[in-house]
C-alpha cells in the first residue's frame, strides 16, 4: 500500500469512488503536468452530507469537517486523472467556496478543513496557495465546495 494510502487509512479515512459530475463538465482535466479538479462537493456514497448556510444551519465545526470530506473529493478526482495518488507531486491551489450569510467572516476556519487533510495526506508538498470565499448559495443548497491544482509526475 501506498505511503499516501497508508496515511488516509491511519486518519480514518479511504480514498472514494470519483463523485459523479452534477451537470456538463468532467471531475477533473490534466494539462501538462497540472490536473484541474472541478468543484468537489461534501458527498459520500452518492450523497450530500449536510445543507444549509455555514453560521446559520452549519456550525463553523460542522463545515471545517464537511470541507475535509470535499478536499477528500477532490484527491480522488486529481489521483483518477493523474493515474494514481501517488503521481501527485504536490497541491498548488486550493479555492473554497463557504455558502454563508453577509455577516459571516469565518470562511478561512472552515476551509480549513481541507489544507489539514492536503497537509497530513501530503506532507510539504501538500502546503498551497489558497482562496476561502464567501457566496450566497451552492449547488444542491451544500454548505461548502473546494477545487484543486494538483501538480503530477
Amino acid at each position: 500500500m501506498s505511503a499516501r494510502l497508508e496515511k488516509l487509512r491511519e486518519l480514518g479515512l479511504a480514498l472514494p469512488e470519483v463523485a459523479k459530475p452534477l451537470a456538463a463538465y468532467v471531475p477533473a482535466v490534466r494539462t501538462g503536468n497540472l490536473v484541474y479538479v472541478s468543484g468537489q462537493l461534501p458527498i459520500a456514497d452518492g450523497k450530500l452530507l449536510m445543507t444549509g448556510k455555514v453560521g446559520a444551519e452549519v456550525s463553523v465545526e460542522q463545515a471545517h469537517g464537511l470541507a475535509q470530506r470535499a478536499a477528500l473529493n477532490a484527491i480522488a478526482a486529481a489521483a483518477a486523472e493523474a493515474d494514481g495518488i501517488d503521481r501527485i507531486t504536490r497541491i498548488v491551489k486550493v479555492t473554497g467556496f463557504v455558502a454563508c450569510g453577509p455577516e459571516f467572516s469565518a470562511h478561512p476556519q472552515v476551509v480549513n478543513g481541507a489544507s489539514e487533510l492536503f497537509g497530513q495526506v501530503f506532507g510539504d508538498a501538500g502546503a498551497h496557495a489558497r482562496a476561502a470565499v464567501g457566496v450566497p448559495s451552492l449547488p444542491l443548497d451544500a454548505p461548502v465546495e473546494i477545487e484543486i491544482v494538483a501538480e503530477v509526475g
